[in-house]
């Protein structure tokens, strides 16, 4: 039986954006593993940092450290893996931040669930779109090189599938782009999208 109470506090959401003199919003890059969306989420935090704007930063590494250390890579234990991600980046929005989350997140209903925690109105999906190949020539961390050999289950790209996203927000390829100029390019489509004439 659940014996949970919502608890409303007396600080809203839009104090904190006022006093912030932002709006708190989720910026959800995805792709597959080497296409450079944690690269690219970095250089867009650290540019909207540089403009004065409160930020966090929310990667799949660290992440399966520590809130989801539990969770494996079936496709039920990815699902709820992002579904915890959307819970944490949600309070990440009510407290009037940006939230920069960099995931694979690989299924169309997965990214959907997650917009749904989320909210439409401050959730932003960048789609990280670097061909398989250009990825698995990448492969700093090897992990390509494991899935070929099966020493890997269930890898997005290999063993199992990555379903590209139907309308993202923003689509970045970075076949012929510097990482520089990719983050300009989404810097580019989300400003407008941080600032609200109620919190100027």
């Amino acid at each position: 039986m659940n014996n949970t109470v919502f608890h409303n506090y007396n600080i809203t959401r839009q104090d904190r954006e006022q006093q912030l003199k932002q709006r708190g919003l989720v910026l959800w890059f995805t792709g597959l593993s080497g296409s450079g969306k944690s690269t690219i989420a970095n250089a867009v935090e650290q540019e909207l940092f540089k403009l004065g704007y409160k930020t966090y930063t929310l990667d799949g590494d660290n992440i399966r450290q520590g809130i989801n250390k539990g969770l494996g890579f079936t496709a039920e234990d990815r699902t709820e893996n992002l579904r915890r991600i959307a819970e944490v980046a949600k309070l990440f929005v009510d407290s009037g931040q940006i939230c920069i989350a960099a995931f694979v997140s690989p299924t169309q209903s997965d990214r959907q669930q997650v917009k749904d925690i989320i909210g439409t109105d401050d959730f932003i999906e960048i789609f990280v779109d670097t061909p398989l190949e250009i990825c698995e020539k990448r492969d700093v961390k090897g992990l390509y090189a494991k899935a070929r050999k099966g020493e890997i289950k269930n890898f997005t790209g290999i063993s199992a599938p990555y379903e590209n996203p139907e309308n993202p927000d923003v689509v970045v390829k970075t076949e012929n782009k510097s990482i520089e100029e990719s983050a300009r390019e989404v810097i580019k489509h989300i400003k407008p999208h941080l600032k609200s004439k109620n919190y100027e």
